[in-house]
């Protein structure tokens, strides 16, 4: 009963979208750590492959008597939460890196507002059922 009451709203799904910021954040970080490190090429996950990968399990979540996978993001190869990449690939510096750090700052920061909205929604989620558990007894 749990498992259901917790798939009927959006909590599997800013579960992803937390757990996806999580490990970009440490991605973004660890480049901006490395910005003077000659040679090192910036890394980032896919955005864009993540948010389709969403929008996919969010319109398989809407079609009737379809309840939400477990997971979004499988570990299987394709998926974004494995897809590194490199990020910056047409700007390279004297020393051959590519880290512009104020890019990186701004996608840090980007990043960490998208991690503070889903965590702000999946703790309003969790209060709303609280009170309507409260409610029953």
């Amino acid at each position: 009963m749990e498992s259901s009451i917790l798939n009927a709203n959006t909590v599997p799904v800013l579960e992803q979208v937390v757990n996806f910021a999580q490990k970009r954040h440490s991605i973004l970080a660890t480049n901006i750590a490395n910005q003077r490190v000659p040679g090192y090429k910036g890394r980032d996950l896919n955005v864009d492959r993540f948010h389709e990968v969403l929008a996919e399990a969010i319109q398989q979540k809407n079609q009737p008597n379809d309840s939400l996978p477990s997971g979004l993001v499988s570990t299987k190869q394709g998926d974004p939460m494995r897809e590194v990449r490199e990020s910056l690939n047409g700007i390279l510096f004297h020393d051959e890196s590519n880290l512009d750090i104020e890019k990186q700052v701004a996608e840090l920061t980007k990043n960490q507002q998208m991690h503070n909205m889903a965590l702000s929604i999946m703790e309003n989620q969790f209060r709303l059922l609280n009170v309507a558990i409260s409610e029953r007894l």
